[in-house]
């Protein structure tokens, strides 16, 4: 009894000491094809504004917007005077999500295309929005919510808090049409990664096979070809696939920025056994400038003298330390840390080991 369980007293203790890989579900990293959001924009007029909206005489487009409007309406302002600044010309654009159904609301962005100061306070005249095919997939209208503050004196002075030109109308666009991709009446339907890994590819088909036999085939290391079963409709089929966990795999890869400083290894990130030494030089150069003040009665003229002083200082003591010849990435971080070094002096020492052929990993600068 005693040997059964100190052996169950180290099978507990190995579990522990080797934590399982992480696992994500399938719908974090893969998407369905045609499965997507659709660009939508559109031209419209922004009216309503307080003396802040487009300056006709500098906005030609501004004012035969203004023109075409009105005669729809029947009145002709063609070659009158018309200065007014409560209106604007503007983009719309918006995103119309997979599925979106006729009647449905979608966000929309607004931005001012000439001199308008502000379109806060403003209301979009309805606009239609077409995406790339050159239909009209939404119409657009409603209030202008800047989340800015601008204000201005007699004088000239302004505050700008925010962008005053762009803004966004919650809800302002009605959808008109669909996009027409029916999954229901879809035998087949094909998960692409995110990330493209062909040992990920593969396992993301073992997981769909092992829970439905003969359901998935990965074409490529981004494609993997899913088919529901007979008994089962393809959104319920594709909902419950989805969730099935999966263990990612990714390429050792080293990402650097240069301009912050910043350093990002990958897991598999591998390097060979190396020998570095790492020294600072350091030129300080100090100005501490004098006045010369003259005798009295000397004639003499106060005057600044300069006083530099320059002085190099060099890093001693810093031997060869090893780094690398283990399987993990802590040690390789621990071997660079031990260098005592910044994260730009590492940047360094990084591709210096890639170009030594060191380290086992693809570097890409930011």
């Amino acid at each position: 009894m005693q040997k059964l369980l100190t052996a169950l007293i180290a099978a507990a203790v190995a579990g522990f000491a080797s934590p399982a890989m992480a696992q994500s579900r399938i719908k974090d990293i893969a998407s369905i094809e045609g499965v997507r959001t659709n660009q939508l924009v559109g031209y419209g007029l922004v009216v309503g504004l307080n003396g802040t909206g487009d300056s006709l005489r500098n906005c030609p487009f501004t004012r035969q917007s203004l023109e075409g409007m009105s005669e729809r309406l029947g009145n002709n302002i063609r070659g009158t005077n018309a200065n007014t600044k409560n209106m604007a010309a503007v983009m719309i654009t918006a995103e119309l999500p997979p599925f979106a159904t006729p009647g449905s609301r979608i966000d929309i962005s607004v931005s001012s295309m000439c001199d308008a100061k502000s379109l806060l306070g403003g209301s979009l005249l309805p606009t239609t929005l077409e995406a790339a095919d050159g239909q009209v997939y939404a119409l657009g209208s409603g209030s202008v919510q800047t989340g800015s503050v601008s204000a201005s004196g007699a004088s000239g002075s302004s505050v700008t808090r925010g962008v005053p030109t762009a803004g966004r109308i919650a809800g302002g666009a009605t959808v008109e049409r669909e996009t027409g991709f029916e999954m229901a009446n879809m035998n087949e339907v094909r998960l692409t990664l995110r990330n493209p890994d062909f040992t990920t590819a593969q396992r993301v088909a073992a997981a769909i096979n092992q829970t439905y036999p003969n359901s998935a085939l990965a074409e490529n290391g981004t494609v993997i070809a899913v088919r529901a079963p007979a008994q089962m409709g393809m959104a319920g089929f594709i909902s419950r696939v989805e969730n099935l966990p999966v263990e990612v795999d990714a390429p050792a890869k080293v990402i650097i920025d240069e301009v912050n400083g910043v350093i990002v290894m990958g897991e598999q990130v591998r390097v060979s056994t190396v020998a570095i030494a790492h020294g600072n030089l350091t030129v300080s150069v100090q100005e501490n400038p004098m006045v010369s003040q003259p005798e009295p009665f000397s004639r003499g003229q106060t005057a600044v003298v300069p006083q530099s002083s320059v002085e190099v200082t060099e890093e001693t003591g810093t031997q060869m330390r090893i780094v690398g010849g283990s399987a993990s990435l802590s040690s390789l971080v621990n071997g660079l840390n031990a260098l005592g070094v910044s994260p730009r002096d590492m940047i360094s020492i990084l591709q210096a080991i890639k170009a030594a052929g060191a380290l086992q990993a693809d570097i890409e600068v930011m």
